[in-house]
């Protein structure tokens, strides 16, 4: 794919991620696999405000074009990618229910099969850092290697996958998965769960959903 229809589909991705209440303003970021490094959203802009030529280039060594400023979290974003060269594209946002779990330290247990979409048996919550440090990437990594999914303590979550309608896709997914876990914590402490045989036998279904592609 070219540069500019990548940035382009960052761009729509951004606005997206907007439109399902995933996010405000610009406490997002979004990020694509591009040669060698990384395409990501700048630093600050609107994303109704974005065009193409905004979009940041960041090597792999993390240098980056000249009049340009990445998003802060870029080095997060840098240190997935390299962490799964398997998948291609990177959700970061501040969704309200995604945020509260991750407040309260918990991981997403398995509540409803469909936990099983970040590839493990809940979605797990990784300790507190500053915001755009190299600390937090330190710890993303950890979480990402783990799982396709993960909640960032008293920060928000990131999702991943093989290109961006995906990577939007399953980040919605662990928010609707989020609500339903802090509806049900309001119920009872003891939240009922699925089996590690059961998940084990539905995260090997998955391998072959239609969370597939080219």
């Amino acid at each position: 794919m070219n540069r500019e229809k990548l940035a382009q589909e960052i761009i729509d991705t951004c606005l997206e991620m907007n439109a399902l209440g995933l996010n405000q303003g610009t406490s997002g970021n979004v990020s694509a696999r591009y040669k060698q490094g990384m395409l990501i959203t700048p630093s600050g802009i609107p994303y109704e405000k974005l065009t193409p030529e905004m979009i940041v280039y960041v090597d792999n060594d993390g240098s980056f074009e000249a009049g340009k400023v990445p998003s802060s979290e870029w080095h997060f974003h840098l240190a997935c990618l390299a962490a799964r060269p398997e998948l291609n594209a990177v959700v970061h946002n501040h969704a309200v229910h995604s945020t509260a779990v991750s407040i309260l330290n918990r991981a997403i247990p398995a509540i409803h099969y469909m936990v099983a979409v970040t590839g493990i048996d809940h979605v797990p919550c990784i300790p507190y850092s500053t915001f755009g440090s190299q600390a937090l990437a330190d710890s993303v990594v950890n979480g990402i290697k783990e799982s396709k999914a993960l909640l960032m303590q008293h920060h928000g979550m990131i999702a991943m996958e093989v290109n961006l309608e995906k990577a939007l896709w399953l980040a919605n997914e662990v928010e609707v998965l989020a609500n339903l876990y802090l509806k049900l914590a309001s119920v009872q402490s003891e939240i009922p769960v699925l089996s590690a045989d059961e998940m084990r036998i539905v995260i090997n279904k998955f391998k072959t959903y239609g969370l597939k592609t080219e």
